[in-house]
């Protein structure tokens, strides 16, 4: 059997140094002899994770002290709705760029005006929009920074004229980021960060002191209101209720892997040079072609490409061509077809270099 090799865009790859000290604190946590799943929230062993968890986003974010970490249950598309529950008053701006960011959109519909200042929809979400306008009287503007299923990014911190709110799910701790250019940052921890299970939320904390004046609607339901996650004098930051314990400390031990690596910055000249070399040889490789309309539009975490005009009858032999070499999860979302490889922090370079690999042999047996 050939060693496999996984381009999953989510549930992603992890590092095995994560996996294996998660195995072993599920048999014994903390010294404990209680497994990890099975631990009081409550007790000190736990409480010190967390706080550890936090500080391990701040240091490898440089996150201010005026910022709150919360960790929390449902996804990033519970926050979907928790964002516009929260800050919206009377109208949201959203940059549309793909389908995650349409279903946010979807969302904040609920509770007030949208204004959808620019979309991609119009060439299938291939590109990123440029030289639109936000509007000053919104009350935030939401962005979602990578586009996994078209692979598209928006790989700089922007200036905004108003509160500027990033779904940062499939490209948080990939580049350094300057926290103070957003009022909040939110996303899935099942990419660069951990397991599906628990989401991360960074939000300025005078946003939570003005939320009762903001507020759709006033009380909020207990569960959706960010301050309810953030009481610091009862020991109530994201432990409200019992928190996700397992996804969190898959990503405490993911989080100390980046640090040891050398932090976010390190992690972006590895992915930087993982991302050229496969977009290298979806360049060259005459069997296939990029699907991103603009080469600095690209991705550096979901590489999406299909076969060649001419060489689409090729495409199903391609795939199990690289399934029989070990390439796990290149095919592409149900909605566009083709293939899709993310390199996410935790992938090797080896990878990428079995799947070039992969790719040229195929292209030699082909011509």
């Amino acid at each position: 059997m050939n060693k496999a090799y996984n381009f999953n865009a989510g549930p992603c790859v992890l590092p095995k140094e994560a996996v294996e000290s998660t195995i072993n604190a599920i048999r014994n946590f903390d010294n404990t002899g209680i497994g990890l799943m099975e631990i009081s929230h409550r007790t000190p062993g736990w409480e010190r994770t967390m706080e550890e968890t936090r500080q391990l986003w701040r240091d490898l974010l440089n996150i201010p002290n005026e910022y709150e970490v919360l960790f929390l249950g449902g996804g990033a598309s519970t926050q979907f709705f928790t964002v516009p529950a929260n800050l919206l008053k009377t109208k949201a701006a959203y940059l549309q760029t793909g389908v995650w960011a349409k279903k946010a959109v979807k969302e904040a519909k609920l509770f007030g005006k949208v204004d959808i200042v620019a979309s991609s929809e119009d060439k299938t979400y291939t590109y990123i929009p440029k030289g639109y306008t936000i509007p000053t009287d919104a009350d935030y503007f939401h962005i979602t920074t990578n586009n996994t299923i078209y692979g598209t990014e928006i790989k700089y911190d922007m200036d905004c004229p108003i509160m500027l709110v990033a779904d940062m799910s499939s490209d948080i701790m990939s580049r350094p980021v300057d926290i103070k250019k957003y009022g909040m940052i939110y996303g899935g921890a099942q990419k660069n960060v951990g397991p599906a299970g628990v989401t991360f939320v960074i939000v300025r904390k005078d946003i939570l002191g003005n939320i009762g004046d903001r507020a759709y609607m006033n009380p909020l339901p207990t569960m959706v209101d960010y301050r309810t996650h953030a009481v610091e004098e009862a020991k109530n930051i994201s432990m409200f209720n019992t928190p996700p314990v397992l996804p969190i400390f898959v990503m405490h031990e993911t989080l100390k892997w980046v640090k040891d690596l050398g932090g976010v910055a390190e992690m972006n000249k590895i992915n930087t040079k993982k991302s050229n070399m496969l977009y290298e040889e979806i360049d060259r490789n005459s069997l296939f072609r990029g699907t991103v309309e603009n080469k600095e539009d690209r991705s550096i975490m979901n590489h999406c490409w299909v076969m060649a005009e001419g060489r689409e009858n090729l495409q199903d032999a391609f795939m199990a061509y690289a399934k029989e070499h070990g390439m796990v999860g290149i095919k592409g979302h149900r909605s566009v077809g083709g293939f899709r490889a993310s390199l996410y922090n935790a992938c090797p370079i080896e990878a990428v270099e079995a799947l070039v690999q992969c790719m040229q042999d195929f292209e030699k047996a082909n011509k």
